[in-house]
C-alpha cells in the first residue's frame, strides 16, 4: 500500500540566515470510489484505512448501507488506487439517482454535483438521545489531540472522532481532505458496529453543510468542531434535529442548534 508520508527536502528562511532540512508531509493519492464497475467519484485522499473511506462514503452519499454492500476490493494502479465497491440490486436504483461525477482538489465536497437541489439535499432526521455536559465537548476536542500521529509528523491533515460517554474516543480517523475524514470514521463506526446514536461526532474542521448532511446520515445526534460553521450549516442542522457545537477551544463551546442535549455542568448521562 502507498505511504501515506514521505520526507522530504526543504529550505528554511529567516532575515539573514537560510538552513537546509527535511520535512514530513502527507502523501495523497487518486482514490476512484467505482461502484457496481462504474466510477462515481474521485478524490485525492490519505491512502489509509480505504475500506472504512468507501464504506462511510457509500452510507453519507446515499449510495448504499453497509449491508447493501456485497464486496469492497481496493485495486492499485499506477496513477491511484480504484476502490472497486459492488453493491446488491436494491441499492442499484438509489446510486443512479444519487450519481455524481467528482474530481477535484482536496476539501471540495461538492465538485461537479449534477443539480443545486441535490446539493442542497436535506439530511434525514436526527434523533439519538445523548446528554453531554459542556465539559464533555471540550474534553472529546482535548482528546482528539492525543488521536492524531499523521498530524502530529505533518501538521498537514484533518481528523474526525466519535465521543462517547463513559468511553470517550472510540474511533478516529485522518486525512487531507475533511470530508474524507468523516467518511472514514463513518466507515469505521459502521464496520464496528458502533451505536452512532449514542455519541458525538468530533471535527478538526469547520462546518459546512456537507458535513451536517454526513454527520445525519450516519445517525449521530450531535456534531462538535473546533472551527465555526456556516450560517446554512446551522440552519440545515436545526432542522435536521442535529446538535451543532462549534468553536469548542480551551474552556469554552457555542451551541448553535437544539441546545437541549447539552448542559452546562459536568454531569452527562445517555437517557
Amino acid at each position: 500500500m502507498t505511504a501515506t508520508r514521505q520526507i522530504l527536502p526543504r529550505l528554511a528562511l529567516s532575515p539573514g540566515r537560510a538552513e537546509p532540512g527535511a520535512r514530513c508531509l502527507p502523501e495523497e493519492v487518486a482514490v476512484a470510489l467505482s461502484f457496481n464497475g462504474t466510477t462515481q467519484a474521485v478524490m485525492m485522499a490519505s491512502p489509509a484505512d480505504l475500506e472504512d473511506f468507501a464504506t462511510g462514503f457509500a452510507l453519507t452519499e446515499g449510495f448504499a448501507r453497509q449491508e447493501e454492500i456485497e464486496s469492497l476490493t481496493p485495486v492499485e494502479t499506477p496513477r491511484g488506487i480504484d476502490l472497486q465497491i459492488w453493491l446488491r440490486a436494491e441499492a442499484e436504483a438509489r446510486l443512479a439517482a444519487r450519481r455524481r461525477r467528482m474530481a477535484g482538489p482536496v476539501g471540495c465536497g461538492l465538485c461537479g454535483i449534477d443539480s443545486l437541489e441535490e446539493a442542497l439535499r436535506p439530511p434525514p432526521p436526527v434523533a439519538g438521545s445523548v446528554r453531554l455536559g459542556a465539559r464533555d465537548c471540550l474534553s472529546a476536542v482535548d482528546g482528539l489531540v492525543d488521536h492524531q500521529p499523521l498530524h502530529d509528523a505533518t501538521r498537514a491533515v484533518h481528523a474526525a472522532g466519535f465521543w462517547m460517554p463513559g468511553q470517550g474516543l472510540v474511533a478516529v480517523r485522518e486525512d487531507v481532505g475533511r470530508h474524507n475524514a468523516l467518511d472514514k470514521l463513518a466507515g469505521a463506526l459502521l464496520r464496528q458496529g458502533v451505536a452512532t446514536g449514542r455519541g458525538a461526532v468530533v471535527l478538526t474542521s469547520r462546518v459546512s453543510i456537507d458535513m451536517v448532511q454526513k454527520c445525519a446520515r450516519l445517525g449521530a445526534p450531535v456534531l462538535i468542531a473546533v472551527s465555526a460553521p456556516t450560517a446554512h450549516a446551522v440552519r440545515m442542522a436545526e432542522d435536521a434535529g442535529l446538535t451543532l457545537v462549534a468553536m469548542a477551544r480551551g474552556d469554552r463551546c457555542e451551541v448553535f442548534t437544539h441546545p437541549q442535549r447539552i448542559t452546562p455542568d459536568e454531569a452527562a448521562h445517555v437517557a
